[in-house]
């Protein structure tokens, strides 16, 4: 849901932005599921069709690729730096990303999205990995009842707005909230 509703934002952003998904479980001894009749439902009413998406497993290589890594939970982070050492400084939970983003502020019109990313990664370590608390985690709706579903899309959509503002602040983005 939350690559969906963030590439939404980016739609409607002039600068090109290529947004992706991959699960850490999914591959791994597992074939690619289809989406969740709930999450449809749910991002049906965002004007978002996901009925052709299929899960894939995270690699060494796209976390290579990536300007950005972003995670739900710490554990997506955790498994994220495990593949990949080189990916910490640029890998996050979204709820941190976006609360760290807020205390430096908007990136400027003129400063490069690595320059912001480092900013934002600043004084982190490797030992926040280690931590239990689950303030910054996005609860997973997966199996729980519709409701959690929408509870859950409604936090990403706040999310995955503010990140948008963050990211492409002097760039306007689809209004929040389903259609």
């Amino acid at each position: 849901m939350a690559s969906a509703l963030f590439a939404a934002q980016m739609h409607h952003h002039t600068e090109p932005v290529s947004v992706s998904s991959a699960g850490i479980r999914a591959g791994r001894g597992l074939t690619p599921d289809a989406v969740p009749e709930e999450v449809l439902d749910v991002m049906d009413d965002y004007g978002i069709d996901l009925r052709d998406h299929r899960s894939r497993a995270l690699t060494v290589t796209m976390l290579q690729e990536a300007d950005l890594v972003i995670g739900l939970g710490r554990r997506h982070v955790q498994e994220a730096v495990l593949l990949d050492s080189g990916s910490w400084p640029h890998a996050f939970m979204l709820k941190e990303l976006v609360r760290r983003g807020e205390l430096i502020g908007p990136r400027p019109p003129a400063e490069q999205l690595e320059s912001w990313i480092a900013a934002v990664h600043g004084d982190r370590t490797r030992d926040s990995l280690a931590h239990r608390s689950g303030a910054d985690e996005v609860a997973d709706p997966y199996g729980k009842a519709l409701a959690d579903y929408r509870s859950t899309a409604a936090e990403l959509d706040r999310l995955t707005t503010e990140l948008a503002a963050l990211l492409w602040p002097t760039l306007s983005g689809r209004p929040a909230g389903p259609s």
